[in-house]
Parts: C-alpha cells; sequence; structure tokens
C-alpha cells in the first residue's frame, strides 16, 4: 500500500473543486487496494474583495468573465450534467449569489486540527451548492461546523480569532507565489500538480503514474 500526500487548493464557492474532489475520492476508491492518501485542504479566494452581502451570480459572471444570459445558462446546465454524474447537486434555483469565503477558510484551517477538516469542506460545498446558503454568514459556518462534529463554542472562537485569520491570508499568499493563481489545485506528495476539476479516469492514471515514479 502506497500512501499518497494530496494538498489541495481550493475555494468553497467554487464549482470545479466540488466535481475535482468528488472525482479524486472516485479514482481512490478505485485504487484503494493500493494507494491512500493524506488530504488537507489549503485556502484559495476566488473573490477576495466580494463583500459580506456577495454579488448575485448572473451579474458577477457577467462583470467577471464576459458572458451573456445564454452563455451563463449553457454553463449553468453544463455544470448541473457534470455535477450529477460526480454525485453533486448544483441547485441554481436556490443559488443565486456568489459570496465572500475567508471565514469558510478560517473555520477550515480549525478543522483540521480536529480532523474533521474534509467532513466540514463537503458540508460547506452543499450548504452553498445543494442549498443556496450565505457561506458569509457566521449562523451557517456555525450550523456546518456543528452538524460535523465541532464543538460551538471553540467554531464561534475560531471565526474571531484574528491571527488565525492572519495565519490563513498568509497560507493563501503562500500558494499563490508557488504559482497557484486558479483552482482547484492537486499538489502530490510536495511536487506533482494536477490541476482542474478532471475525471475520474485521469485522476486514477495521475495518480497510479506518481505512485509508481516515487515507489
Amino acid at each position: 500500500m502506497k500512501t499518497l500526500k494530496i494538498d489541495i487548493v481550493s475555494d468553497v464557492v467554487c464549482p470545479w473543486c466540488a466535481v475535482g474532489y468528488a472525482n479524486l475520492s472516485s479514482a481512490l476508491n478505485t485504487l484503494s487496494q493500493k494507494i491512500d492518501a493524506n488530504i488537507q485542504w489549503h485556502p484559495f479566494q476566488l473573490n477576495p474583495y466580494m463583500p459580506k452581502q456577495g454579488q448575485a451570480i448572473d451579474e458577477h459572471l457577467s462583470e467577471k468573465y464576459g458572458l451573456d444570459a445564454i452563455q451563463l445558462k449553457q454553463n449553468q446546465q453544463h455544470l448541473v450534467e457534470v455535477g450529477e454524474k460526480a454525485g453533486i447537486e448544483f441547485n441554481f434555483n436556490q443559488r443565486s449569489r456568489i459570496f465572500n469565503t475567508l471565514d469558510c477558510h478560517v473555520l477550515l484551517d480549525f478543522a483540521q486540527n480536529q480532523n474533521k477538516q474534509t467532513q466540514l469542506k463537503l458540508a460547506l460545498f452543499k450548504a452553498y451548492f445543494g442549498e443556496g446558503l450565505n457561506v458569509s454568514d457566521q449562523t451557517v459556518l456555525i450550523k456546518a461546523a456543528v452538524s460535523v462534529g465541532l464543538e460551538q463554542q471553540e467554531v464561534e472562537n475560531a471565526l474571531a480569532d484574528e491571527t488565525l485569520r492572519e495565519k490563513v491570508k498568509a497560507e493563501e499568499e503562500k500558494y499563490k507565489s508557488l504559482g497557484i493563481n486558479s483552482v482547484p489545485a492537486f499538489i502530490v506528495n510536495d511536487q506533482y500538480l494536477i490541476s482542474g476539476g478532471q475525471p475520474v479516469e485521469s485522476f486514477v492514471q495521475a495518480l497510479t503514474e506518481i505512485s509508481e515514479k516515487d515507489a
């Protein structure tokens, strides 16, 4: 059995991050007789200057990428189809806004030390993509954190911890300085980069090749 170290740089409001992790997880299940993985999540904010109240998705994507209404609808339909294949619900009827995610990353850093990081990440993906909840709202974040077994008072303390907040910002800058400018980014054994929400087969091939190289 080969154990791989996989660092995932991603954002909670990045749909391809959700797809990428789901497909990575499926690939690891396929390779479960040969490969195990230690996974850690790292912060990346797609929109670090997004205000707390967020912005309408259509307006945001139009401003950022120049997409018109038809293109937006096509992109949404494509994501729904890809999500269904990966086992993820992208509910655009519920989700109409995009939000600031710094507090999400603060909680995810805290959750890592409690061995609850992946569980919390998945809960936040579900809250945002499936339920359309405001993931910059601390009430939403606390509920998600408690749902995966974290203590409410400790969660509230983490959200109020300015030292932790600055640590998260510094970690994000570290990965940007290493050339990570888009997400998801999967860094395997500190040296191999897999970029984007790859299909299951691509992850299987890449992880197999890496495990053989590092054998």
